[in-house]
């Protein structure tokens, strides 16, 4: 029914938002709007209106931005619960303002409006990654943050670190040769990690229970070419991710043979 449209309303708020007033309705007759904003999370509520009156909210989360190139470098220094975040500003602006937590749902704000470098956040829990995003504003009033703070940078961080909580999933081996094999499987999830991924280690021994040197990859990797294996042979492998904690649970064995004669013998 747009032919009976006379405008509508657009309010863009912050998440989380420690203002006291809600965002402020924009007024517009297009069905486009151009906003500029920093890298906190943002929610957008959309309304028709007319006449008669206005219509119910359609409700649109903006995606989180991929990290671009930032202004500034925050350090982070773990002091049991709490975290002392530093950082070196570009220049001196009116305020900062600080963003933490594990998402969108669980985001806290804090406004800083002392000429700092550094500051200490509170509640952290062991073995959950939080964001924590850092705003610069030349205009200090709450609601003027949305169109004037701007991101000066933007890091990930873990109170404690534990090990990995499980291996890696849907552990293949394809591609079986004579002497070669290939092996792939699916990263650990985030959540599962419990610490900053640094990697795999893949354990493989044949039936002769002869264990070979373990193999240990970047977290980036999720495949790798097993060599030098013996012909018409039995092989377990297993895997497992470390964090600087330490190494998780291995996988459950894959067990795969060799053939005994190559495709051209």
């Amino acid at each position: 029914q747009s032919e009976n449209v006379l405008g509508y309303f657009v309010n863009v708020e912050r998440i989380p938002n420690s203002c006291s007033h809600p965002p402020n309705h924009i007024s517009l007759n297009d069905r486009k709007i151009l906003v500029n904003l920093s890298m906190a999370y943002y929610r957008v509520n959309i309304s028709a209106y007319n006449e008669a009156g206005e219509s119910p909210r359609a409700t649109y989360i903006v995606p989180e931005l991929s990290l671009t190139d930032l202004p500034g470098q925050i350090h982070v220094k773990s002091q049991g619960t709490n975290a002392v975040i530093t950082w070196t500003p570009e220049y001196n602006p009116n305020c900062f303002v600080v963003d933490w937590g594990t998402g969108k749902e669980d985001m806290h704000m804090k406004i800083i409006t002392t000429a700092t470098g550094n500051f200490t956040l509170d509640n952290f829990q062991p073995y959950k990654l939080y964001k924590i995003m850092v705003h610069a504003s030349d205009v200090c009033q709450c609601e003027s943050f949305i169109t004037h703070e701007r991101t000066f940078g933007v890091t990930h961080f873990y109170s404690v670190e534990g090990v990995p909580r499980t291996g890696p999933t849907n552990v293949t081996i394809l591609n079986i040769t004579k002497h070669s094999a290939l092996v792939k499987w699916t990263k650990i999830a985030a959540e599962d990690s419990l610490g900053f991924l640094q990697g795999y280690r893949i354990s493989y021994i044949d039936s002769a229970r002869k264990k070979s040197p373990a193999v240990t990859l970047n977290s980036s990797i999720t495949s790798y070419h097993l060599t030098g294996l013996k012909e018409k042979t039995t092989y377990r492998v297993q895997i497992s991710g470390f964090t600087n904690a330490g190494e998780g649970p291995l996988t459950l064995s894959q067990s795969f043979s060799t053939p005994k004669y190559g495709t051209v013998e």
